[in-house]
Protein backbone atom coordinates (compact mmCIF):
# COMPACT_ATOMS: atom_id res chain seq x y z
CA UNK A 1 0.00 0.00 0.00
CA UNK A 2 1.69 3.62 -0.91
CA UNK A 3 2.06 6.02 1.75
CA UNK A 4 -0.68 8.21 0.21
CA UNK A 5 -3.33 4.99 0.59
CA UNK A 6 -2.16 4.83 4.41
CA UNK A 7 -2.43 8.64 4.94
CA UNK A 8 -5.87 8.67 3.20
CA UNK A 9 -7.21 5.30 5.41
CA UNK A 10 -5.47 7.19 8.73
CA UNK A 11 -7.47 10.48 7.76
CA UNK A 12 -10.59 8.52 7.25
CA UNK A 13 -10.38 6.85 10.53
CA UNK A 14 -9.27 9.78 12.40
CA UNK A 15 -12.66 11.49 10.60
CA UNK A 16 -14.95 8.30 12.24
CA UNK A 17 -13.11 9.42 15.24
CA UNK A 18 -14.23 12.71 15.86
CA UNK A 19 -17.79 12.19 14.85
CA UNK A 20 -18.42 9.50 17.02
CA UNK A 21 -16.36 11.79 19.70
CA UNK A 22 -19.19 14.57 19.06
CA UNK A 23 -22.38 11.81 19.18
CA UNK A 24 -21.12 10.39 22.19
CA UNK A 25 -20.67 14.06 23.71
CA UNK A 26 -24.37 14.84 22.25
CA UNK A 27 -25.54 11.72 23.94
CA UNK A 28 -24.20 12.44 27.30
CA UNK A 29 -27.06 14.95 27.95
CA UNK A 30 -27.50 18.01 30.33
CA UNK A 31 -23.64 17.36 31.53
CA UNK A 32 -22.04 20.44 32.09
CA UNK A 33 -19.61 21.94 29.08
CA UNK A 34 -16.38 21.96 31.42
CA UNK A 35 -17.28 18.68 32.78
CA UNK A 36 -17.53 17.15 29.18
CA UNK A 37 -13.88 18.49 27.91
CA UNK A 38 -12.44 17.47 31.16
CA UNK A 39 -13.65 14.23 30.25
CA UNK A 40 -12.39 14.04 26.65
CA UNK A 41 -9.36 15.35 27.49
CA UNK A 42 -8.23 13.50 30.63
CA UNK A 43 -8.57 10.17 28.94
CA UNK A 44 -6.21 11.64 25.71
CA UNK A 45 -3.54 12.82 28.33
CA UNK A 46 -3.71 8.88 30.03
CA UNK A 47 -3.15 7.34 26.25
CA UNK A 48 -0.85 10.22 25.56
CA UNK A 49 1.27 9.60 28.50
CA UNK A 50 1.99 5.67 27.81
CA UNK A 51 2.73 6.45 24.27
CA UNK A 52 5.66 9.08 25.76
CA UNK A 53 6.67 6.55 28.31
CA UNK A 54 7.04 3.71 25.53
CA UNK A 55 9.18 5.96 23.53
CA UNK A 56 11.11 7.02 25.73
CA UNK A 57 10.31 10.93 24.89
CA UNK A 58 10.12 14.21 27.16
CA UNK A 59 6.54 14.49 28.65
CA UNK A 60 6.63 18.44 28.60
CA UNK A 61 8.94 19.00 25.99
CA UNK A 62 12.07 20.95 25.41
CA UNK A 63 12.44 24.38 27.69
CA UNK A 64 13.16 26.45 24.56
CA UNK A 65 9.52 25.29 22.94
CA UNK A 66 7.40 26.28 26.60
CA UNK A 67 5.58 29.14 25.10
CA UNK A 68 4.83 27.23 21.65
CA UNK A 69 3.19 24.37 24.17
CA UNK A 70 1.25 26.94 26.35
CA UNK A 71 0.03 28.56 23.63
CA UNK A 72 -1.02 25.57 21.34
CA UNK A 73 -3.12 24.10 24.28
CA UNK A 74 -4.30 27.35 25.36
CA UNK A 75 -6.14 27.97 21.86
CA UNK A 76 -6.68 24.43 21.21
CA UNK A 77 -8.78 24.07 25.18
CA UNK A 78 -10.71 27.18 24.42
CA UNK A 79 -11.23 25.47 20.67
CA UNK A 80 -12.42 22.53 22.34
CA UNK A 81 -15.06 24.23 24.95
CA UNK A 82 -16.46 26.43 22.03
CA UNK A 83 -16.81 23.04 19.61
CA UNK A 84 -19.08 21.15 22.60
CA UNK A 85 -21.00 23.65 23.22
CA UNK A 86 -22.10 24.09 19.54
CA UNK A 87 -22.57 20.42 19.67
CA UNK A 88 -24.29 20.68 22.53
CA UNK A 89 -27.13 23.28 21.37
CA UNK A 90 -26.89 22.61 17.76
CA UNK A 91 -27.75 19.66 14.63
CA UNK A 92 -24.53 17.82 15.15
CA UNK A 93 -23.44 18.05 11.36
CA UNK A 94 -23.63 21.72 11.59
CA UNK A 95 -21.61 22.06 14.42
CA UNK A 96 -19.49 19.63 12.70
CA UNK A 97 -18.83 21.71 9.58
CA UNK A 98 -18.44 25.17 10.92
CA UNK A 99 -15.77 23.49 13.20
CA UNK A 100 -14.46 22.72 9.56
CA UNK A 101 -13.68 26.11 8.90
CA UNK A 102 -10.40 25.63 10.83
CA UNK A 103 -8.16 24.42 7.15
CA UNK A 104 -9.23 27.81 5.28
CA UNK A 105 -8.44 29.67 8.60
CA UNK A 106 -5.21 28.11 9.26
CA UNK A 107 -3.87 29.65 5.59
CA UNK A 108 -5.37 33.21 6.94
CA UNK A 109 -3.15 32.39 10.01
CA UNK A 110 -0.26 31.45 8.80
CA UNK A 111 -0.12 34.20 5.86
CA UNK A 112 -0.06 36.75 8.93
CA UNK A 113 1.83 34.86 11.30
CA UNK A 114 4.18 32.74 9.50
CA UNK A 115 5.07 34.49 6.56
CA UNK A 116 3.49 31.92 4.48
CA UNK A 117 2.87 32.62 0.49
CA UNK A 118 -0.73 32.90 -0.11
CA UNK A 119 -1.87 31.90 -3.43
CA UNK A 120 -5.40 33.71 -5.25
CA UNK A 121 -6.72 30.13 -5.29
CA UNK A 122 -6.66 29.51 -1.80
CA UNK A 123 -8.07 33.38 -1.00
CA UNK A 124 -10.88 32.33 -3.41
CA UNK A 125 -11.48 29.21 -1.26
CA UNK A 126 -11.66 31.40 1.82
CA UNK A 127 -14.14 33.85 0.82
CA UNK A 128 -16.63 30.73 -0.50
CA UNK A 129 -15.91 28.38 2.22
CA UNK A 130 -17.19 31.62 4.42
CA UNK A 131 -20.09 32.06 2.59
CA UNK A 132 -21.03 28.68 2.90
CA UNK A 133 -20.82 29.34 6.78
CA UNK A 134 -23.53 32.00 6.44
CA UNK A 135 -25.97 29.76 5.30
CA UNK A 136 -25.49 26.99 8.13
CA UNK A 137 -25.54 30.03 10.36
CA UNK A 138 -28.03 32.05 9.15
CA UNK A 139 -27.17 35.38 10.84
CA UNK A 140 -30.20 36.71 13.14
CA UNK A 141 -30.21 39.28 16.10
CA UNK A 142 -31.20 36.21 18.31
CA UNK A 143 -29.67 34.10 21.15
CA UNK A 144 -30.49 31.39 18.74
CA UNK A 145 -27.38 32.73 16.97
CA UNK A 146 -25.38 32.11 19.70
CA UNK A 147 -24.26 28.34 19.57
CA UNK A 148 -23.57 28.75 15.47
CA UNK A 149 -21.24 31.70 16.87
CA UNK A 150 -19.60 29.12 18.96
CA UNK A 151 -18.82 26.81 16.76
CA UNK A 152 -17.08 29.14 13.95
CA UNK A 153 -14.90 30.44 16.66
CA UNK A 154 -14.25 27.27 17.78
CA UNK A 155 -12.93 26.81 14.15
CA UNK A 156 -10.84 30.18 14.86
CA UNK A 157 -9.12 28.66 17.99
CA UNK A 158 -8.44 25.55 16.58
CA UNK A 159 -6.62 26.84 13.27
CA UNK A 160 -4.82 29.17 15.98
CA UNK A 161 -3.74 26.06 17.37
CA UNK A 162 -3.27 24.39 14.07
CA UNK A 163 -0.59 27.09 13.21
CA UNK A 164 1.31 26.80 16.05
CA UNK A 165 1.11 23.13 15.41
CA UNK A 166 3.18 23.94 12.29
CA UNK A 167 6.08 25.49 14.76
CA UNK A 168 5.86 22.74 17.06
CA UNK A 169 5.65 19.86 14.10
CA UNK A 170 9.59 20.13 13.31
CA UNK A 171 10.78 20.47 16.97
CA UNK A 172 8.61 18.47 19.34
CA UNK A 173 7.39 14.49 18.90
CA UNK A 174 3.48 14.47 18.24
CA UNK A 175 3.06 12.54 21.77
CA UNK A 176 4.68 14.38 23.68
CA UNK A 177 2.74 17.82 22.11
CA UNK A 178 -0.72 15.76 22.40
CA UNK A 179 0.04 15.00 26.40
CA UNK A 180 1.11 18.49 27.15
CA UNK A 181 -1.92 19.76 25.52
CA UNK A 182 -4.41 17.38 27.40
CA UNK A 183 -2.44 17.69 30.88
CA UNK A 184 -2.68 21.35 30.31
CA UNK A 185 -6.33 21.00 29.91
CA UNK A 186 -7.20 18.76 32.44
CA UNK A 187 -5.52 20.79 34.80
CA UNK A 188 -6.53 24.02 34.42
CA UNK A 189 -10.34 22.43 34.43
CA UNK A 190 -10.16 20.42 37.33
CA UNK A 191 -10.67 22.84 39.55
CA UNK A 192 -13.64 24.43 37.86
CA UNK A 193 -15.37 20.66 37.77
CA UNK A 194 -14.80 20.15 41.43
CA UNK A 195 -16.34 23.25 42.26
CA UNK A 196 -19.33 22.78 39.51
CA UNK A 197 -19.72 19.23 39.71
CA UNK A 198 -22.91 17.81 38.19
CA UNK A 199 -23.53 14.08 39.17
CA UNK A 200 -23.60 11.53 36.06
CA UNK A 201 -25.18 8.75 35.73
CA UNK A 202 -23.40 5.39 34.74
CA UNK A 203 -24.85 5.78 30.75
CA UNK A 204 -23.17 9.72 30.52
CA UNK A 205 -19.68 7.63 32.34
CA UNK A 206 -19.73 5.14 29.35
CA UNK A 207 -20.38 7.71 27.04
CA UNK A 208 -17.91 10.24 27.93
CA UNK A 209 -15.25 7.49 28.29
CA UNK A 210 -16.43 6.54 24.89
CA UNK A 211 -15.95 10.52 23.82
CA UNK A 212 -12.50 10.27 25.43
CA UNK A 213 -11.56 6.90 23.53
CA UNK A 214 -12.82 8.28 19.90
CA UNK A 215 -11.19 12.04 20.56
CA UNK A 216 -7.56 10.11 21.11
CA UNK A 217 -8.43 7.80 17.73
CA UNK A 218 -9.30 11.35 16.11
CA UNK A 219 -6.15 12.98 17.30
CA UNK A 220 -3.61 9.88 16.67
CA UNK A 221 -5.13 9.30 13.31
CA UNK A 222 -4.87 12.71 12.15
CA UNK A 223 -1.02 13.35 13.01
CA UNK A 224 -0.27 10.07 12.01
CA UNK A 225 -1.64 10.52 8.83
CA UNK A 226 -0.08 13.48 7.94
CA UNK A 227 2.74 11.98 8.25
CA UNK A 228 2.08 9.46 5.51
CA UNK A 229 1.33 12.25 3.06
CA UNK A 230 0.95 16.05 2.69
CA UNK A 231 -2.20 17.58 4.15
CA UNK A 232 -2.84 19.25 0.92
CA UNK A 233 -2.89 16.08 -1.16
CA UNK A 234 -5.18 14.17 1.47
CA UNK A 235 -6.95 16.73 3.69
CA UNK A 236 -10.40 16.35 1.35
CA UNK A 237 -10.98 13.04 3.22
CA UNK A 238 -11.02 14.58 6.31
CA UNK A 239 -14.39 16.21 5.30
CA UNK A 240 -16.09 12.56 5.43
CA UNK A 241 -16.67 13.66 8.96
CA UNK A 242 -19.68 15.67 7.66
CA UNK A 243 -21.08 12.05 6.31
CA UNK A 244 -20.41 9.94 9.48
CA UNK A 245 -22.37 13.15 11.65
CA UNK A 246 -24.82 14.22 9.08
CA UNK A 247 -25.98 9.98 9.58
CA UNK A 248 -25.39 9.88 13.46
CA UNK A 249 -27.98 13.27 13.59
CA UNK A 250 -30.53 11.42 11.37
CA UNK A 251 -30.36 7.70 12.68
CA UNK A 252 -29.49 8.64 16.60
CA UNK A 253 -30.86 12.14 17.26
CA UNK A 254 -33.51 12.21 14.28
CA UNK A 255 -32.34 15.99 13.44
CA UNK A 256 -32.68 16.30 9.47
CA UNK A 257 -30.37 19.71 8.80
CA UNK A 258 -32.52 22.33 6.82
CA UNK A 259 -31.92 22.92 3.19
CA UNK A 260 -29.71 26.16 3.76
CA UNK A 261 -27.27 24.10 6.21
CA UNK A 262 -27.11 21.35 3.13
CA UNK A 263 -26.56 24.14 0.58
CA UNK A 264 -23.76 25.77 3.07
CA UNK A 265 -22.34 21.94 3.45
CA UNK A 266 -21.77 21.79 0.06
CA UNK A 267 -20.49 25.10 -0.35
CA UNK A 268 -17.64 24.59 1.76
CA UNK A 269 -17.12 21.03 0.46
CA UNK A 270 -17.03 22.62 -3.31
CA UNK A 271 -14.63 25.04 -1.48
CA UNK A 272 -12.37 22.47 -0.24
CA UNK A 273 -12.39 20.12 -3.15
CA UNK A 274 -11.70 22.92 -5.42
CA UNK A 275 -8.65 24.02 -2.97
CA UNK A 276 -7.69 20.27 -2.84
CA UNK A 277 -7.44 19.81 -6.48
CA UNK A 278 -5.65 23.29 -7.23
CA UNK A 279 -2.41 22.53 -4.49
CA UNK A 280 -2.05 18.46 -6.33
CA UNK A 281 -2.14 20.57 -9.70
CA UNK A 282 0.49 22.91 -8.44
CA UNK A 283 2.42 19.73 -7.39
CA UNK A 284 2.67 18.66 -10.33
CA UNK A 285 3.59 21.60 -12.06
CA UNK A 286 6.62 22.53 -9.40
CA UNK A 287 7.16 18.29 -10.18
CA UNK A 288 7.74 18.48 -13.70
CA UNK A 289 9.75 22.09 -13.55
CA UNK A 290 12.09 19.98 -11.05
CA UNK A 291 12.41 17.00 -13.36
CA UNK A 292 13.00 19.10 -16.23
CA UNK A 293 15.59 21.13 -14.61
CA UNK A 294 17.68 18.10 -13.22
CA UNK A 295 17.38 16.82 -17.24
Amino acid sequence: MSNRNKGIILLLLSAFGFSMMAAFVKLSGDVPTVQKTLFRNAISMIIAFGFVKYYGASLFGKKENQKYLLLRSSLGAVGILLNFYAIDHLVLSDADMLNKMSPFLTIIFAAIFLKEKTRLFQVVSIIIAFLGTLFIIKPAFSSDTIPYIAGFCSAVFAAGAYTVLRVLGRKEQFYTVVFYFSFFTTMILLPFVIAFYEPMTWHQWAYLLGAGIFATVGQFGITIAYKYAPAKEISIFFYSTVVYSALISIVLFEQIPDILSIIGYLTIFGASLYMFLKNNQLSRLEKNKHQHLST
